[in-house]
């Protein structure tokens, strides 16, 4: 039933197989995990999204296991239904947890009922290259082997953190879940500054992804934090000194920033009320 680090204790069930469903999927399956071990629902699954070995089923009603782990990846306007039609999988030993943003563990627990085991998590799409940063916060009815295995699916594709105050997921979705689309803005922005300088524009555009994806592994290997890698690139007097002189002022990144990140956790909160 399991791979090694990933003992489920049952049938897994996959309701949602679109880019992160599949992704998590796809580590799940590189983990060891049998294929046999998993049911996937997915009316309409894109091409590629489903691995070879796994037949995936159109509707919940056709799904026949009683599955240990239900895993809700599907979008949050189609939760609603979604909820409904799994809340006959609710028994002792089975832990549903949900990748979905702006759906509260109170908004689960109404539709599958007070006794349901519920994990919320909010993953992010460098998961589908094993880099993700996921947080997962949990229900009182949640037990420890229970959080295990969800930590361990969640494991498989990249980093795992805990929080109790569910509250923070929001600023984690403002952080986490929408930071690989700054970093992306941050490229385009870098490579048009670099066209502006007089770079030819796809020379630019290289320079940039090459270098953030350079940044990235540096960091990601590093010992030391943030500020001493930025220190280590910027010589006294130096080029890199001078940029870090704008992007570091009063009226700098950080402000700018910090702004952004309130304005998504204000939305994030908008969204779950």
């Amino acid at each position: 039933m399991a791979a090694p680090g990933i003992t489920t204790g049952g049938p897994l069930l996959l309701v949602g197989c679109g880019k992160m469903g599949g992704a998590l999927l796809s580590g799940w399956l590189a983990r060891g995990v049998s294929a046999a071990t998993v049911t996937v629902v997915e009316p309409k699954p894109a091409a590629g999204s489903v691995p070879s070995g796994i037949t995936p089923v159109a509707g919940i009603d056709a799904v026949s296991v009683s599955p240990a782990v239900v895993v809700l990846a599907v979008k949050p306007q189609q939760m609603d239904a979604v909820v409904a039609q799994c809340r006959r999988f609710v028994r002792p030993g089975t832990v549903f947890l949900s990748i979905a943003a702006g759906k509260s563990i109170a908004y689960y627990a109404g539709g599958l009922g007070a006794a349901a085991a519920l994990v919320r998590a909010m993953p992010n799409t460098p998961a589908a290259v094993g880099r993700g940063m996921s947080v997962l916060c949990a229900n009182s009815k949640t037990d420890a082997a229970q959080r295990e295995v969800c930590e361990a699916l969640l494991a498989a594709v990249g980093e795992v953190a805990w929080i109790e105050d569910e509250s923070l997921l929001d600023a984690v979705t403002a952080v986490s879940g929408g930071g690989p689309a700054y970093v992306f803005l941050l490229i385009e922005c870098l490579a048009e500054a670099g066209a502006e300088a007089g770079l030819p524009a796809d020379l630019a555009m290289r320079l940039a992804r090459t270098t953030v994806a350079g940044a990235g592994e540096l960091v990601h290997q590093a010992t030391e934090p943030a500020s001493r890698l930025r220190e280590n690139v910027s010589s006294p007097g130096g080029t890199t000194l001078e940029a870090l002189k704008i992007l570091m002022a009063s009226d700098g990144l950080q402000p700018l920033l910090t702004k952004a990140i309130a304005a998504a956790t204000r939305r994030s909160r908008e969204l779950a009320s």
